[in-house]
Formats: structure tokens, C-alpha cells, sequence
């Protein structure tokens, strides 16, 4: 089988295991898991045949018309270098893990069938954007994500903050998309193709006419789709969503796609110092900030998702410097770490009976109760925190690199001020999310409050893909010297000043969280009530739906959080008030011209409507009313006609006599 064929049934495979879930799952529920399951797993094995033939080296490419348009012409084709086999490979094997864990996870679940068939849809959207060689199909595929994450963060759609965060999800992420597709298409007449090789071709020659314009235009989608301040609002309320969603989610597809989508077309924005300039300031604000913001978090999927708000960061960064191996390294990585952090986190919320860490940090024992998300998790946030040799410290360190070389003016294909404002972001970032990393894992696997509820063993489909996921985690970093050919031929090692100055913040970070705890919880005396829990029996999915009613624990007295961040906790803890700023700015002007539009309707046109009705229904009446079948009433009435004229008609005789 020729390896276009094997890379055409990568992105198929599940969008046929979508549509035979949903069409069987009713009539043949036994078959809904293995159709949930062995479609995706086949395309990640699939994905991986892929990337072993193309080997880092010539790009794979096929393309055929799909329709004729008269001008630019839309093309069905495939465009697959290193760095598309490898995302490949990622989103195959994140996406059947998350498939796995989710048959143990959801199993009593009544609307399981559809939420498999939506994740595998999901999938199959994220591999077309990754394999294909035409914007206009991959346009699809970032659309098709856009609507399966509108319905699987509303999953719970019984709870308010479950439909409320889809609607946002799917609102936010719009804003940036329709900018997007003007920059799809300002892109596509300066080019005149939609084909990635043409698009690239053109900036190589220096045909862009508008580079600028289309690249501010494309970076307001990717803000969007891989929560970029300022759109980046949507991502921490999508928790309510299952655990495993949010797992897909940060990990393999939906904010994976927009740092996906500039890694390919870097030199159109590298074409416009102005709009690298512009997602430096964008990355270095949204990577300092959210970890901020993580750092005030009372729940453990708050705290996840604006950590991935800040690894993005990293890797947008990354981009504003002109390095997309970086970019590209650091997604890998942190799909590894970002999966494991949220499914480990979903065998503790079912342990502890909440997602809340305040509710956690007063339980003791969760760590006994669920060892393998405890080994896990402590791994995975040793990664996260850029420990080495963890896989998190050499992607991060790549990014740091990176940003130095353009910095010290050793790279020019970004200006200095963009280097040096990702590197002291990206110092800065390292310290402080060690510092929420450790306070994390200290508040959930460190409580001193009541015996966390025992539920006995997670089942093995959870656990299994735990461990799984535990090796890249620790390992993946380790062949960073073995990579050099998927990632455009260049070395990702680190170099001896970023390596000593980021790790030295991290340990510093940790080392002041952890002092700081200790004094906390010296002074806060043990056995604190214990929380609000499920009950024992209950499954992991309805823990979770239960937790999103639930009202917010009281406030943890050794809370290091409120210490280190000081007067700036409250305003990080809602997200430095940037909803509030858009209700301002767009809710609340749009409610009061939807008000206005509605008073028109029922008070001015309405009214004229009604009135227009009620004259005809008086004429009506009055004509009626003249028509009574009399004929008295008809000879009087002409009678007093007569007498009326004869009157007007003598009036005016005599006043013409008298003119």
C-alpha cells in the first residue's frame, strides 16, 4: 500500500467510526466501544507507518482538483513534512488513550455512544488539518473541531456553567475566526492558490502584496483556536466538560491546531516584522499571565487549563522567533504531560469526590487511594515544571534557546525586541509555574484534613493509559539528539545559560512555594472538615457532573497562592477581570441593541401593524353597520343626505352672492 494511501485513511478511519457510533449505537450499544476505540487506534498506527516512510526527509505530497471555481482553484491534497508525521503520530496516540480511558471513565454514561462518536470526529477534524495541503480543507477540519467542542464541553448540558461554557467556547473562538478566513482568503489572492506549496512559493519570491494585513488577520484565528491573549477566556471554563475531553482538548487537537497552523505558514508571518513583533508581545502576555492566574486557581482543572494557556505561550513564542522546530518540540512534549496531568486528575476528582483543590487540600489520604494518578501526576508535573531530565526541561529549553539567538541578534529572522521579550517571559513563566505546579501537588496529594472516600481500584483502562502516557513524559525529551531531521536539520539541545537560568528559577519557585506551605501549615491545625464527596459508588463521570452543582468550598487558610501572589490573587483568580472587560465592551452593547431591536418591533412595528389592522376592522364595522337590509333606514338616511347637500349647496350661493 502506497504510503498517500495510508496517510488518506488516517484522518478516515474515525470519521467512519464516528458515523457507524452514532448510527449504531442505539440499535448495537455492545459495538460502541470497539468502534470507538479500534478506529482511532488503527489510524495512530496507521500515522506512525506514515512518519516511518517519510523519515524526516523529502516532503510527501499528492494533490487532485476537488472542484472548479473559476478563479482560485480548491484542491484535495496532501502536504506531509516532519513535522506533519510526528503531529500525526501525537494526535493518534493522545486521541486512542483518551478513547481508552473514557470506556472505564464514562461507562455508565447514558450519552456515552455520542460522546465517542463526537471525540473520534474530533480526531479525524485534527488529522485533516495536519495532513492537508490546501487551506480551504483544512479549513474544514478547523471548523468541524470548533463545533465538536461546542458539544462535548456541554456534555453536562444539565448544569448552567456546562451550556454556558460551550456557548462561550464556540462564541469566543468564532470572534477569531472570522478574521481568519478574510486572511484565508487575502492570503489566497495575493498567492493565487490555496495550496500550501504555492502559498510558500509566493512568500519565497516576495509575491505577497499584504503581508502584514494577512498575517494580523491569521494570528487573530490562532489566538482564538490555541487561546492566545486575548482570546484566550474560553479555555479555562471549557472544564466542564468531561476529563478526557479536556484532555483531547489541551493535548492533541483543538488548541494544538492554531500553533499547528503558524508552525506551517511561518514564513508568511515571518514575512512581517510588525506581526512577529505582535505575537511576541501576544505570547510573552499570555505565558506570564496565565501562569499568574494558575497560581490563584481553587480548582485542579482551572489551574491544568491555564497552564496550558501558558505552554502555548511557550510555544507561540517559540513561532514569534522564528524557530518552529521549538514550537513544534515543545507541542509534542507537552501533549505528553498535558494528557497525563488531565487524565491523572480525573482519577483523583473521582477519589476525592471534587475538583476542587480546596476541598482536596482538607482530605488526607488521596494518594494511598489512587497510587498510580499519584505516581503519574508527580511525573507529569516534574515535566510540566521543566525538571530535568523530564521531557518538559528540554522543549522548554529549546524555546529559551531560541529566543536567546534571536535576542543576541544570532537569528534574524524576527526582530531582537522579539527575542528578548520571549526570553524574559519565558524565565519568568518557568519560575512561577513551578511555583503553581508544586502548590498543586502539595494541596492534592498532601491534605491534612478527613480520610479521602475509598472507591476501591480505578478500572484497568484508566490506569493502563496513565502509565502509558508516563513515558513520554519522562522519556521523550531524552531523544531530542535523534530528531534533528523532522525538525528542519537543526539541534534542540540546550545551551549552559538558559539551561542554569531557567532550571534555577524553577527550583527557586518550588523552593519558596514549598517554604511557604510549611509555614501555612504549621499554623492551620489538622483534621479541617472534610468536604462534600459522592457517594463510593458513584462512577468518575457522575462525580464530575455532581462537583459542577456544587457550591464553592470555604477558603483554604494554607493556601500558598494567596501568600505569593499577595494583592494580585484576587484579580488573577478571575482572570485579571478580562470577561468583565468583554461584557463591557461587547455583551452588554449587543444585549442593549438586541433590547432596542426588540422595542422597535413590538412598539413601532407592531403598533403600525396593529393599527393598520384595527382601521380596516373599524371601516369594517361602520359599513356594516350602514348596511342593515332596512328600507326606512335607507330612505331616511338619503333623505337627511338630501337635506345635508341642499343646506351646503344654499351656503355657498350666498356667500358667492355676497362676494
Amino acid at each position: 500500500m502506497t504510503t498517500t494511501t495510508l496517510a488518506v485513511l488516517v484522518p478516515l478511519l474515525p470519521f467512519l467510526g464516528s458515523v457507524a457510533g452514532l448510527l449504531l449505537g442505539r440499535t448495537a450499544p455492545g459495538l460502541v466501544r470497539p468502534l470507538a476505540v479500534l478506529p482511532t487506534l488503527a489510524a495512530a498506527v496507521l500515522a506512525v507507518l506514515v512518519a516511518v516512510r517519510q523519515g524526516g526527509g523529502k516532503t510527501i505530497e499528492a494533490a487532485t482538483q476537488l472542484t472548479p471555481t473559476g478563479s482560485v482553484p480548491i484542491d484535495l491534497a496532501l502536504y506531509i513534512d516532519g513535522f506533519a508525521a510526528l503531529v500525526a503520530v501525537l494526535v493518534g496516540v493522545v486521541a486512542t488513550c483518551v478513547q481508552i480511558y473514557s470506556t472505564g471513565y464514562l461507562r455508565e454514561d447514558p450519552r456515552y455512544p455520542s460522546y465517542a462518536a463526537l471525540v473520534s470526529l474530533f480526531t479525524s477534524a485534527m488529522l485533516l488539518v495536519v495532513y492537508s495541503g490546501d487551506l480551504m480543507v483544512l479549513l474544514v477540519g478547523w471548523e468541524i473541531m470548533g463545533i465538536c467542542s461546542y458539544f462535548l464541553v456541554g456534555h453536562y448540558w444539565e448544569t448552567p456553567e456546562a451550556r454556558s461554557a460551550s456557548l462561550k467556547a464556540f462564541l469566543v473562538t468564532k470572534l477569531g475566526d472570522v478574521p481568519f478566513l478574510i486572511g484565508l482568503f487575502a492570503l489566497a489572492v495575493d498567492a493565487g492558490t490555496f495550496r500550501i506549496t504555492g502559498v510558500l512559493g509566493a512568500v519565497a519570491s516576495g509575491g505577497l502584496d499584504h503581508p502584514t494585513l494577512v498575517a494580523l488577520l491569521l494570528l487573530a484565528g490562532v489566538a482564538g483556536k490555541s487561546a492566545q491573549f486575548p482570546l484566550h477566556t474560553w479555555l479555562p471554563d471549557a472544564m466542564a466538560g468531561p476529563t478526557p475531553v479536556s484532555a483531547l482538548i489541551h493535548a492533541a487537537t483543538m488548541v494544538a491546531a492554531g500553533i499547528y497552523f503558524t508552525a506551517r505558514l511561518l514564513p508568511v508571518f515571518a514575512a512581517s516584522a510588525a506581526a512577529m513583533t505582535v505575537l511576541a508581545v501576544m505570547a510573552a502576555l499570555t505565558m506570564v499571565g496565565s501562569a499568574l492566574a494558575a497560581l490563584a486557581q481553587d480548582d485542579i482543572k482551572r489551574v491544568l487549563a491555564y497552564s496550558t494557556i501558558g505552554q502555548l505561550g511557550y510555544m507561540a513564542g517559540a513561532l514569534a522567533v522564528g524557530d518552529r522546530g521549538a514550537a513544534v518540540f515543545h507541542l509534542l512534549s507537552h501533549a505528553a504531560f498535558k494528557a497525563l496531568l488531565f487524565l491523572a486528575a480525573g482519577a483523583v476528582i473521582h477519589a476525592a469526590g471534587t475538583n476542587s483543590l480546596t476541598a482536596m487540600s482538607r482530605m488526607s489520604g488521596i494518594a494511598k487511594r489512587v497510587p498510580d494518578a499519584y505516581w503519574t501526576m508527580t511525573v507529569a508535573l516534574l515535566a510540566l515544571a521543566a525538571i530535568p531530565p523530564f521531557a518538559g526541561f528540554f522543549s522548554k529549553e529549546a524555546v529559551l534557546v531560541a529566543a536567546e539567538h534571536t535576542a543576541l541578534g544570532d537569528r534574524t529572522v524576527a526582530p531582537a525586541g522579539a527575542g528578548w521579550t520571549v526570553l524574559v517571559a519565558g524565565l519568568l513563566t518557568a519560575l512561577l509555574t513551578a511555583a503553581y505546579a508544586l502548590r498543586l501537588w502539595l494541596r492534592t496529594f498532601r491534605g491534612r484534613g478527613a480520610e479521602a472516600p475509598d472507591h476501591g481500584r480505578q478500572p484497568l483502562t484508566m490506569t493502563g493509559v496513565l502509565w502509558v502516557l508516563a513515558i513520554p513524559s519522562l522519556g521523550f525529551g531524552l531523544t531530542v539528539t535523534y530528531l534533528d531531521d523532522w525538525f528542519d536539520g537543526h539541534a534542540l539541545t540546550p545551551t549552559v545559560t538558559t539551561a542554569v537560568l531557567g532550571t534555577g528559577l524553577a527550583v527557586a519557585g518550588a523552593a519558596v512555594t514549598y517554604a511557604v506551605w510549611r509555614t501555612l501549615a504549621a499554623r492551620t491545625p489538622a483534621g479541617a472538615p472534610a468536604p462534600h464527596v459522592a457517594h463510593p459508588d458513584a462512577e468518575a463521570g457522575q462525580v464530575e457532573a455532581e462537583a459542577l452543582r456544587l457550591p464553592h468550598p470555604a477558603e483554604d487558610p494554607a493556601d500558598p497562592g494567596r501568600v505569593l501572589l499577595g494583592p494580585l490573587h484576587g484579580p488573577a483568580g478571575d482572570g485579571f477581570h478580562l470577561d468583565a472587560v468583554y461584557r463591557a465592551a461587547f455583551v452588554r452593547p449587543v444585549l442593549a441593541a438586541a433590547s432596542l431591536v426588540r422595542f422597535l418591533d413590538r412598539e413601532v412595528v407592531d403598533t403600525y401593524v396593529s393599527g393598520a389592522g384595527s382601521a380596516t376592522k373599524a371601516l369594517g364595522w361602520l359599513v356594516r353597520r350602514a348596511q342593515t337590509g332596512n328600507v326606512q333606514t335607507y330612505l331616511s338616511a338619503l333623505l337627511a343626505g338630501s337635506v345635508v347637500l341642499a343646506i351646503v349647496a344654499v351656503a355657498l350661493a350666498n356667500a358667492v352672492a355676497g362676494a
